[in-house]
C-alpha cells in the first residue's frame, strides 16, 4: 500500500479532523419554469372592484355640494356630488329620497350617508345615498322654506284670492283631533256665543306620519258634504316638529281648492305655518278661530233692537214728511173741472178750424179736378172721331194705318168711330 502511494508520488499526511474544512457545492439545478398570468375579463376585475369597495366603504358619510341634480319619473335622484377639487356620481333611489324632509336643488351644501360601490355596467364608481340632510341649515326648516317659495309663486298667498267669512254662518265645519283639548275649546266658545249653531266635526290626526295627508282628506269631506259654510282646520300648541302637519304641501292644496272659506287656528303665536298663509283667515289659537267664525248672540240681539228702534223712528218721520208734501201739494191742486173745461174750449175751436180748412181745400180740389177733365178731353183722340173722323187699324195686329201706301187691295181692316166699329176690305189704293 506504501509502495503504490511511492510510485504515484503521493504523499500521505496525517490531518486532524479539527482542521478540516469541508464546503459543499450545490449541484447545479435545472432552470426554472414562468408561470403564466391569470386573465381576467373586463367583468371579472369589476366584480372584484366592486366587491372591495362594498366591504371596506359599507358606510361613509360625505359633505359636498350638489350638482347636475336630474329627477325622472321613476322617482331616483341622480346627481353629482363635488367641492372645489374633486366630485364623485351619485344616486338616491325613489324608497329613500321619498323620505327626504326637503327638496334637493343644485348648488345645495348636503351631507350624505351611504355606500360606494362601482356600476359595472359602465364601470362608473357611485356614491349610493341613503340619508341626505341640508348642511348649515335644519330639513325641516329648509323644506318649509322651499315649500313657501314654491306656494308664494304661484299665488297661494295673495290677498285678491282670499274670501270674506260669512257673517252669521247657520252650520260651521271643524277639522282637529276628536280628543284634543282644541274642538274643547272651539265648542265651548261657539255655544256661549252662538248657541243655535250647527258644527260638523271631521276628526283627524294633527301631528304625526300622515297627518298632514289626513287633514287634507277631512277638509275635501266637508267640501263634498256641502253643508258647512266655513270651515276651521287646527289644533293647539305644539313644538314646531308637532306643528309639522300645518306645514304639508297636500294639506295648503287642499286649503287653496276648497269651495268653502278656511280658518286656520294652530295653536302658535310666533311662526306662521304653510296653512296659516293659505287659508282666507288666520287665528292664533282654535279659541280665537271660534270668536271670529261667529258673532255674539247677545250682540246680535242688542244690535237688532237698536235697529228696530232706528227704523220705526225713522219711518215716523217719514210718514210725517209724507204728511206734509201732501198737505202742501193739496193747497196747489185746482179744481180739475176748471181746466178740463178750457180744454174742452180748445178742443171746439180746433174742431171748427179743422173743418173749414177741409171745405176750403175740397172745393179748391174739385175745381181743379174739373178743369184737368177739360183739358184731358180736349186732347183725347175720342173727341176728334166725335168731329166725324175715324182711326183705321190693319186686322190682325191692330198696326194704326197712318199712310194709304201701308195698305194693298184686299187687306182687312177695323174702323173705329167716335161709336162703334166696323171692318172693310180694301178695294183699290191711291197715293
Amino acid at each position: 500500500m506504501s509502495g503504490a502511494n511511492s510510485s504515484l508520488g503521493l504523499g500521505l499526511f496525517p490531518c486532524p479532523r479539527s482542521a478540516l474544512s469541508v464546503t459543499t457545492l450545490p449541484m447545479p439545478s435545472a432552470p426554472l419554469k414562468q408561470k403564466s398570468p391569470r386573465i381576467l375579463t373586463v367583468t371579472d376585475l369589476a366584480t372584484q372592484v366592486k366587491e372591495m369597495l362594498e366591504v371596506d366603504f359599507a358606510e361613509v358619510w360625505v359633505s359636498g355640494e350638489i350638482s347636475g341634480l336630474r329627477t325622472p319619473t321613476s322617482g331616483h335622484l341622480y346627481f353629482t356630488l363635488k367641492d372645489d377639487q374633486s366630485q364623485i356620481r351619485a344616486v338616491m333611489f325613489r324608497g329613500y329620497a321619498g323620505l327626504l324632509r326637503f327638496r334637493p336643488e343644485d348648488g345645495l351644501e348636503v351631507i350624505i350617508r351611504g355606500r360606494m360601490s362601482l356600476y359595472t355596467a359602465r364601470g362608473d364608481l357611485q356614491l349610493y345615498a341613503t340619508v341626505m340632510e341640508p348642511r348649515g341649515v335644519g330639513a325641516q326648516q329648509l323644506a318649509f322654506e322651499q315649500l313657501k317659495a314654491m306656494l308664494a309663486a304661484e299665488g297661494l298667498f295673495a290677498v285678491e284670492r282670499k274670501r270674506p267669512l260669512p257673517f252669521f254662518p247657520r252650520c260651521i265645519g271643524v277639522v282637529t283631533a276628536l280628543g284634543g283639548a282644541a274642538i274643547q275649546d272651539i265648542l265651548t266658545i261657539l255655544y256661549q256665543r252662538c248657541p243655535y249653531t250647527r258644527v260638523i266635526i271631521r276628526s283627524s290626526k294633527v301631528q304625526g306620519a300622515g297627518a298632514g295627508v289626513e287633514l287634507a282628506a277631512s277638509i275635501r269631506d266637508l267640501n263634498d258634504h256641502g253643508a258647512a259654510e266655513v270651515i276651521i282646520v287646527g289644533r293647539g300648541g305644539g313644538s314646531r316638529e308637532d306643528l309639522s302637519a300645518f306645514n304639508e304641501e297636500v294639506l295648503a292644496r287642499a286649503i287653496a281648492s276648497s269651495a268653502i272659506p278656511v280658518v286656520a287656528a294652530v295653536g302658535h303665536e310666533i311662526d306662521l305655518s304653510i296653512a296659516d298663509l293659505v287659508a282666507d283667515c288666520r287665528a292664533a289659537t282654535p279659541t280665537a278661530a271660534a270668536e271670529m267664525v261667529v258673532p255674539r248672540w247677545d250682540d246680535l240681539r242688542a244690535q237688532v233692537e237698536t235697529d228696530y228702534h232706528a227704523l220705526v223712528l225713522a219711518m215716523h218721520h217719514r210718514v210725517e214728511n209724507s204728511r206734509e208734501l201732501v198737505a202742501h201739494l193739496r193747497k196747489r191742486l185746482r179744481d180739475p173741472h176748471q181746466a178740463l173745461a178750457v180744454q174742452q174750449d180748445r178742443v171746439h175751436a180746433l174742431t171748427a178750424r179743422l173743418s173749414s180748412a177741409f171745405r176750403l181745400q175740397h172745393e179748391r180740389a174739385q175745381a181743379r179736378l174739373q178743369e184737368l177733365t177739360a183739358t184731358l178731353n180736349s186732347l183725347s183722340p175720342l173727341a176728334v172721331l166725335g168731329r166725324g173722323y175715324s182711326l183705321t187699324r190693319t186686322v190682325p195686329g191692330g198696326k194704326v194705318v197712318r199712310d194709304a201706301a201701308s195698305l194693298t187691295p184686299g187687306d182687312l181692316v177695323r174702323l173705329t168711330f167716335a161709336t162703334g166699329e166696323a171692318r172693310a176690305r180694301i178695294e183699290e189704293v191711291s197715293t
